[in-house]
């Protein structure tokens, strides 16, 4: 068999693998509109649906006010946070080990600046004699919390980005960490252990006055964190079709070569952290909002590896793939709730057979999954 016999395909075969993304990227442009509309809307019905296999959960379980609404709204938090970090892994090629932080200090700036009983707010309010009612503009925590974020994504990734792989992971790795036992030791301004309470939504501090974003029903939470979610895929999928996006994924192949054609690697860098950081703060603003209260038990190292988790199980570089394994990893821990203390073992196992059946994820962007292709075909050299 000649090297030319090699490259000759099938038709047949290739027809067999053209795949579910194909097909739906050849059908004309107004079905995949009104595609989209449907699923979104289904997205939508979701809490309101009791679909077997899916909605059961234990009764005592419901009971406690974390109902089938809430864990939809977890599974949202978590794809918004896996969006923000496929910016720097899966487009940029940073592995960040220490994205709670991000997501710590948007559900700290939320409490800090919008909570009556945070040290901040009353030091403010000694300070200039306001009254307590700024404390509770919601909006203005959003625009405090990216902020705080992106800040400190840019003080992270300016004297870290210079280091690759492994070293870049241990140094980000450090920052979450940092991140937690500075609001546990600051007891003078982040409530130390004790955490902080009433953390304020959209209509104000949790109080039974809340007519639409209560403690206890949580459709409302998981429709507005939807739509965060949307707009972001949106706003995502435009700056990936940029000309920054182009540079991300340059710098992701070959950072050196990516330099000598005029891509500043470490400028690209930077704005990848600093807008992955900007998503993750946003995520744990909402999950702040929607708790009430938080405490540094909540953001630990652990956490951290599961959102990195979501990201590789869903395929690295595919928004669509990274979001459904993020509601994946969000999701199978309360379906297996029953199982007490054997869940975690079972959902373990469940990662490590995804991961040997599916080393580049269950769905891996188009140019990852040709990367694969061509490293399975290459001929070792000397043969």
């Amino acid at each position: 068999m000649t090297t030319d016999s090699k490259v000759e395909r099938d038709p047949k075969v290739e027809r067999k693998r053209v795949s579910i993304g194909d097909r739906w990227r050849a059908l004309p442009k107004w079905q995949r509109w009104l595609g989209f509309a449907a699923f979104v809307a289904f997205l939508y019905y979701l809490p309101l649906l009791g679909i077997p296999g899916l909605t059961w959960l234990r009764t005592d379980y419901i009971a406690n006010g974390n109902n089938w609404a809430g864990v939809l709204f977890t599974c949202a938090v978590y794809v918004l946070i896996a969006l923000g970090l496929n910016v720097v892994i899966g487009l940029a090629g940073l592995l960040d080990l220490g994205y709670v932080g991000f997501y710590a200090v948007g559900a700290y700036s939320v409490a800090l600046f919008g909570s009556r009983q945070s040290p901040v707010v009353q030091a403010i309010q000694d300070k200039f004699g306001l009254s307590q009612e700024w404390a509770m503009l919601w909006a203005v925590c959003i625009i405090i919390a990216l902020v705080l974020a992106m800040i400190s994504g840019v003080l992270l990734g300016w004297p870290t980005l210079r280091l690759r792989g492994d070293y870049l992971a241990i140094v980000t790795l450090g920052f979450g960490e940092i991140i937690q036992r500075v609001v546990r030791n600051s007891v003078s301004w982040s409530g130390g252990p004790a955490g902080i309470a009433a953390i304020p939504g959209p209509e104000g501090a949790p109080s039974a006055d809340n007519k639409v974003f209560g403690l206890l029903d949580a459709k409302p939470w998981y429709w507005l964190a939807l739509s965060v979610v949307l707009l972001i895929v949106f706003l995502v999928r435009r700056l990936e079709n940029s000309r920054v996006g182009r540079a991300w994924l340059a710098v992701r192949e070959d950072e050196d070569a990516a330099a000598v054609m005029g891509v500043y690697p470490f400028k690209f860098k930077l704005w990848a952290f600093a807008i992955g950081a900007a998503l993750g703060g946003l995520s744990g603003l909402l999950f702040a909002s929607r708790a009430g209260f938080i405490e540094p038990n909540q953001f630990n190292a652990q956490l951290s590896i599961l959102f990195v988790a979501m990201v590789v199980v869903g395929g690295a570089g595919n928004m669509a793939g990274v979001a459904v394994g993020a509601f994946l990893l969000a999701y199978l821990p309360e379906r297996f709730r029953d199982f007490a203390e054997w869940r975690f073992l079972v959902f373990g196992l469940a990662l490590v057979i995804v991961m040997l059946i599916r080393p580049q994820g269950l769905f891996p962007s188009r140019r990852r999954a040709r990367e694969l292709q061509d490293r399975r075909e290459e001929v070792p050299a000397g043969v």
